[in-house]
């Protein structure tokens, strides 16, 4: 299993839109979407779980890809590195 980063999302994206582009290239597994709090638009990302091979599929399809007014960055999700940040 594979987690993606989904950039470039439009305030007006839906987690059923966004499903629907990744389910071209395989099973979507699950979907983290991002929203604001007070508004409940999207936050402009989102983080998706497929196979690795159905993965690999989305990111050359999708990566760089026209979704609305904006471009689409879909990459392997880096997780956070500890000790990065203001000390005390």
């Amino acid at each position: 299993m594979k987690k993606l980063f989904v950039g470039g999302l439009s305030a007006d994206s839906t987690e059923e839109g966004i499903k629907a582009i990744f389910s071209e290239f395989g099973t979507v597994r699950s979907i983290d979407f991002s929203r604001d709090i007070f508004t409940g638009k999207c936050r402009g990302f989102a983080f998706i779980e497929m196979e690795g091979h159905e993965a690999r599929a989305a990111i050359s399809g999708l990566n760089g890809k026209s979704f609305g007014e904006k471009f689409l960055t879909v990459k392997y999700e880096e997780p956070r590195k500890k000790g990065r940040g203001r000390r005390r």
